[in-house]
C-alpha cells in the first residue's frame, strides 16, 4: 500500500516552472531517496507534501487522502533549516513537543539523546550546527507517524557521525510507516534506501528499486547518479 502518492505535480514561480509533472510513490515499509543536486527541486517537492507551498497542477495523497490538517498530523517532518528556539534547553523543547504532538514519545527521545551523546539540559545556543541537527532528528524520529520526511538530514553533520545518524534512522523506523529522504550526499545515505528517485531541473529522470539498479549497472547509486546527472 502507498503511504505517499505524488501524481503529475507541477509548480511555477514567477512564470518559471520549477517542478514539472512530477510523479512517484512511497510504499508502506519503504525508505525512498529523492536524490538531486542543490537547486534540483527536492525541497520544493517536500514543501508541497507538507502543504507549505500550494500545487499548481496534479495532486498529492497521503494514504489515499488529499493534503489536509488530518493528513499533516500523520507526517513527521525534518526541515533542512533549524526551526527551534536556541534559547531553550532540549528538555524544554521536549515539553513543547509533548504538548503539541500526541504521538511524541519522550522516553524514546531520551534514549536517542543518550545514543547520540547529547545532554537534555543543554541549551541549543551552546550546541554546534551538527548537534542541533541531531536534536531535530531525534524529535522527528520520536513521533509515531505514517510518513517521515527528512530533508537533507546529513547536511551539517561531520562524516564520522553520519553512520550513527543512519543507524538511528533505521533502528527507529517502523515497517508500517514510510520514509522519504532528500539529499545530495548520496554515498552516505544510499545503504539504507529501498528505492531511489532522481530529480534534475524539476523533473524525475529515474525512479527504481535501489538494489536492482545497483545490480544492473554494477555501480553504486552515487556513481550512477553522477553519470546520469551532469
Amino acid at each position: 500500500m502507498s503511504v505517499l502518492d505524488i501524481k503529475s505535480v507541477s509548480k511555477s514561480f514567477d512564470g518559471i516552472k520549477i517542478i514539472d509533472n512530477v510523479s512517484f510513490s512511497v510504499g508502506e515499509g519503504k525508505i525512498v531517496g529523492l536524490l538531486g543536486k542543490n537547486g534540483s527541486g527536492k525541497s520544493t517537492v517536500i514543501k508541497m507534501i507538507n502543504d507549505l507551498l500550494t500545487i499548481d497542477a496534479g495532486e498529492i495523497l497521503i494514504k489515499g487522502e488529499k493534503i489536509s490538517e488530518k493528513t499533516k498530523a500523520r507526517v513527521s517532518y525534518l526541515p533542512e533549516r533549524t526551526y527551534l528556539d536556541s534559547a531553550q534547553t532540549v528538555s524544554a523543547i521536549f515539553d513543547f513537543f509533548e504538548d503539541f504532538y500526541p504521538d511524541f514519545d519522550r522516553e524514546k527521545a531520551r534514549a536517542l539523546l543518550a545514543d547520540l551523546d547529547l545532554d537534555e539540559n543543554m541549551k541549543l545556543s551552546k550546541m554546534s550546527k551538527g548537534m542541533k541537527e541531531k536534536v531535530q532528528l531525534i524529535l522527528v524520529m520520536s513521533r509515531t507517524a505514517d510518513l517521515y520526511i527528512l530533508d537533507e538530514p546529513l547536511g551539517g553533520v561531520d562524516p564520522s557521525t553520519r553512520d550513527r545518524i543512519m543507524k538511528t534512522i533505521l533502528s527507529n523506523f517502523s515497517e508500517g510507516s514510510a520514509m522519504l529522504i532528500t539529499t545530495h550526499l548520496i554515498y552516505d545515505v544510499e545503504k539504507i534506501l529501498d528505492e531511489v528517485v532522481f530529480i534534475d531541473k524539476g523533473r524525475i529522470i529515474l525512479s527504481e528499486n535501489a538494489e536492482e539498479l545497483r545490480e544492473r549497472e554494477n555501480s553504486s547509486i552515487d556513481e550512477i547518479f553522477r553519470r546520469i546527472v551532469k
